[in-house]
């Protein structure tokens, strides 16, 4: 079970730890959202989950003692000690800890042999790595599936629609890899010490056949994201090897133009385009 607001303040200053804002560290105090977490994510005895950063191991510990096998990568050495001393002796073969920095390691050192399997994902991201560190993840081998907390504001992001101006490169990038189902709000009660904004877990799966999208073609697309008022054509023409008659071609069938802008162009348009434009790919 998680700690109470209050065993989580005693047990930090027991352990000499001031919560680090840059780190993003809020830990979890609600054993229904742990609960919720592991629901969500279908994990079964025999799982190979990745967790970024564990913090005091409140997922960590029901993800173990529900059968799975954790790859988990902690930042903070303080914390790392601590899993290292609490955790990994109740759990020797099942729990493999990293201490290292989530952008390095993406995937926790997960062996190759378990990333070809179906890996899933269960994590409490911090803010300011979720959208570097997704882009990471997105490259592949991509998991099953990935139950990542996050500030509601990224959670929309993600799942932002064309013509919004939420949408961007991530929402394409993510949308062309995973379905989304239905997820859950955690309100902000639920961590110590108290954010200052409402969370979410996002719920995604990954599609029959997902898009992992070539290093030239997401530059492109980040590219045309970075510069969204302009229209699409003039974004292309520079850096689109050719004629332009293939995209202009694509851009006809969804019913755009040349005149349209990034963000009013549906995410699995860049499908089409990344298919038909090998010189980048």
């Amino acid at each position: 079970m998680p700690l109470s607001p209050s065993a989580t303040r005693d047990l930090l200053a027991t352990l000499g730890h001031q919560p680090k804002r840059f780190l993003g560290q809020n830990f979890l105090v609600d054993g229904n959202i742990v609960r919720k977490s592991l629901e969500l994510a279908t994990v079964t005895a025999g799982d190979t989950v990745v967790e970024i950063g564990p913090g005091l191991g409140t997922l960590t510990s029901a993800l173990l003692e529900a059968g799975a096998t954790v790859w988990a990568v902690e930042k903070d050495r303080a914390l790392h000690a601590h899993l290292a001393a609490e955790l990994a002796p109740k759990f020797p073969d099942s729990f493999h800890l990293l201490e290292g920095d989530a952008m390095e390691y993406p995937l926790a050192a997960l062996p190759a042999a378990s990333a070809a399997a179906n890996f899933k994902i269960v994590a409490n991201l911090p803010y300011a790595i979720a959208t570097p560190w997704l882009d990471a993840v997105l490259g592949g081998p991509l998991p099953a599936r990935m139950l990542l907390m996050l500030q509601q504001e990224a959670a929309q992001r993600y799942a932002a629609q064309p013509g919004t101006k939420s949408f961007g490169a991530i929402s394409v990038f993510l949308q062309t890899a995973y379905d989304f189902v239905p997820g859950h709000k955690v309100a902000a009660a639920c961590f110590f010490p108290r954010p200052d904004v409402e969370s979410h877990l996002l719920n995604l799966v990954r599609k029959p056949a997902p898009m992992v999208f070539s290093p030239p073609i997401k530059a492109l697309v980040r590219a045309c994201f970075q510069q969204r008022r302009k229209q699409i054509g003039a974004l292309l023409r520079p850096r689109v090897p050719g004629d332009g008659a293939v995209w202009r071609e694509l851009l006809r069938a969804e019913g755009l133009s040349e005149q349209t802008r990034p963000e009013a162009i549906p995410a699995d348009w860049w499908l089409r385009f990344a298919a038909a434009v090998p010189a980048l790919t």
